[in-house]
């Protein structure tokens, strides 16, 4: 990030006082691809800590997931899922669904579900081409290891539980990430394909968080569910283009999500809430003009956190691990 970006918590007003982020810590994370130079040792607030590169040689690395025993999974956004063994190990994994890989585009997210020594289930977000445009979807499949070659990794039964509907034109703005809640349902975030005005369109899932359980079917507490005109799927909107996404300590979604120019923000994703874009923002288009109404209006939340000027956020943890108890509950970015 620029030395010049600074993080903002929004004043209390105009569509309600926002939630205070009592804790947030923003780092540049270490990449999968180690630059060079990059030193073994860097200080931080509460002490030092040592950065060693697991990965190298990587193209366009966009999601990651671990898997018991120190292996992990990482997607190339180009079409390939990538699979490391506790050794460093490089396996490029099979069966992963076509994928739309223009512009912002391709493989995007991986995760393991929380069963995962048991089923070894592992969800995919990607965009899915049409014969016209692209669409964020969503696949679960079986992650198998034939039993003869430890090298040969392919995906079982892989299924779209979940795609956008109305597929858009254009390369950018998928989203997307996706996160299982503990009670086994699923968020993902949706963003609105350059298509503003649609993240406040409740026919569409342009700009969305979508809540689903595990087989594609819709909860039936979800906000939407029963209203005329409106996708049951969805769990909140007015939504830009949410690329990072995390559970609290308690449970609660949070995201990042991209601004125009400034207005990067961090959210707190309730139930059946509006966020607001392009109605409201602390950015502005790329112009230079105004968005919407300004920074708040009646009826739409406002972030819990802000940039401005932007950063360009992307991926999202929050601590939770024993190694630094004074980190937990802090957020990267």
């Amino acid at each position: 990030m620029k030395a010049s970006s600074r993080g903002r918590t929004p004043e209390p007003r105009g569509g309600g006082r926002p939630v205070a982020l009592r804790r947030l810590l923003a780092l540049l994370l270490l990449a999968l691809c180690a630059a060079p130079g990059w030193a073994a040792e860097r200080r931080t607030a509460s002490g030092p800590v040592s950065i060693d590169a697991m990965a190298e040689g990587l193209d366009t690395p966009w999601g990651l997931a671990f898997l018991p025993g120190g292996a992990f999974l990482v997607t190339e956004r180009g079409g390939s899922l990538i699979h490391f063994d506790s050794a460093g190990r490089k396996t490029e994994v099979s069966g992963v669904p076509e994928v739309y890989a223009v512009g912002q585009g391709g493989l995007l997210d991986v995760a393991a579900a929380r069963d995962f020594p048991k089923s070894r289930e592992i969800f995919l977000t990607f965009s899915k081409p049409y014969r016209r445009g692209a669409g964020t979807a969503l696949a679960v499949a079986a992650l198998a290891v034939a039993a003869l070659s430890s090298d040969n990794r392919a995906l079982e039964n892989p299924r779209v539980i979940f795609e956008m509907a109305s597929p858009s034109a254009g390369s950018r703005h998928f989203g997307s990430r996706v996160a299982e809640a503990p009670d086994g349902t699923l968020f993902v975030t949706l963003g609105e394909r350059g298509d503003r005005d649609a993240a406040q369109d409740l026919s569409l899932h342009h700009g969305k968080i979508i809540r689903i359980r595990r087989d594609g079917s819709v909860p039936r507490d979800n906000p939407l569910v029963g209203r005329a005109g409106a996708r049951p799927e969805i769990w909140s909107w007015g939504h830009r283009n949410p690329q990072g996404a995390a559970l609290d300590a308690a449970g609660a979604l949070w995201i990042v999500e991209h601004g125009a120019q400034g207005g990067d923000e961090i959210n707190r994703v309730r139930r059946g809430r509006n966020y607001g874009w392009p109605v409201i923002s602390y950015g502005r288009h790329y112009g230079g003009g105004k968005i919407g109404v300004g920074a708040a209006k009646e009826g739409m939340e406002q972030p819990d956190f802000y940039w401005d000027p932007s950063i360009a956020p992307s991926g999202l943890a929050i601590y939770s691990g024993r190694l630094r108890p004074a980190w937990r509950g802090q957020f990267f970015v």
